[in-house]
């Protein structure tokens, strides 16, 4: 077995650093540590644990709404309500119009981006030791947030949702006056104020992929290195405080993609008169 074989540090290390991946060509899973020449080749893990989370929210919410109760509520609906009122508050002070897309999209981000990075707090060897042992999988990583296709694919949606909605609200002449007309509203500034505006747009979800990324990546590693570096009987006076620790980073990173994704589509809404 895999697990079995690695002798020494920088061995465990780099196999948990894998993802499982499918050579698209040939529809065979690539070896750990194969470094593929094309970019046929699908994060196989990341897109089935992000799936998994994702239908797991849903069925959770839309049984918790079915038995939703005037009466006294359960734990978990409870818990639900206050997410919902929390969501809710949040867009209402953020986002300066009417829009019925928001506050779902908004509890979407939230909720999913939280148990991605939740799954971060899971032993870093149980999944991957449990694949190897049932199913005989060479890799095997779950924390969908640390790995940037992912977080980019999602900044994209949001990042499509801008241009549309710029696009909707503003017309597609307001919206190219506001990529050349500002922040100097003068003609000698057209190509100046195109390039300073486009940087920006572009800016904004590469930013809000690499920002969760950057944060989920660090968080797991550093998981990996305790795990990986010192011997068995100590790494439980690492890992407990930084689990608890973890808890506060992982629900701040879901936060700061919610606010960032809201802030974004009420800039994209407004209308500038030039």
């Amino acid at each position: 077995m895999i697990l079995e074989k690695i002798s020494n540090s920088q061995q465990y290390i780099s196999h948990h650093l894998n993802h499982l991946q499918l050579d698209l060509r040939t529809l065979k899973i690539i070896k750990p540590g194969t470094i593929s020449s094309h970019y046929w080749v699908l994060n196989i893990d990341s897109i089935v644990f992000s799936l998994v989370l994702g239908s797991f929210f849903l069925i959770l919410f839309y049984i918790i709404g079915k038995k939703i109760t005037l009466g006294i509520p359960s734990k978990l609906q409870t818990a639900i309500e206050l997410i919902f009122e929390f969501i809710s508050a949040n867009v209402k002070n953020m986002y300066q119009g009417n829009n019925s897309l928001i506050a779902p999209l908004s509890l979407t981000v939230f909720v999913w981006v939280f148990l991605m990075n939740l799954m971060d707090l899971v032993p870093i060897d149980f999944i991957p030791f449990c694949s190897e042992k049932m199913f005989n999988l060479p890799a095997m990583r779950i924390v969908p947030s640390a790995d940037i296709n992912i977080t980019l694919s999602m900044s994209l949606g949001v990042f499509v949702l801008i241009l549309f909605y710029s696009i909707k609200i503003k017309g597609f002449i307001g919206f190219f006056k506001e990529l050349t007309l500002q922040p100097f509203n003068h003609p000698v500034f057209f190509i100046f104020n195109f390039i300073l505006e486009f940087v920006s747009l572009l800016s904004k979800p590469v930013s809000l992929g690499l920002r969760l990324f950057g944060n989920m990546y660090a968080g797991e590693m550093i998981f990996i290195l305790i795990a990986g570096l010192l011997p068995w009987w100590s790494q439980c006076f690492l890992n407990v405080p930084w689990a608890i620790f973890h808890i506060l980073i992982i629900t701040l990173q879901a936060f700061i993609f919610m606010v960032l994704t809201i802030v974004y589509l009420s800039m994209a809404s407004q209308s500038h008169e030039s």
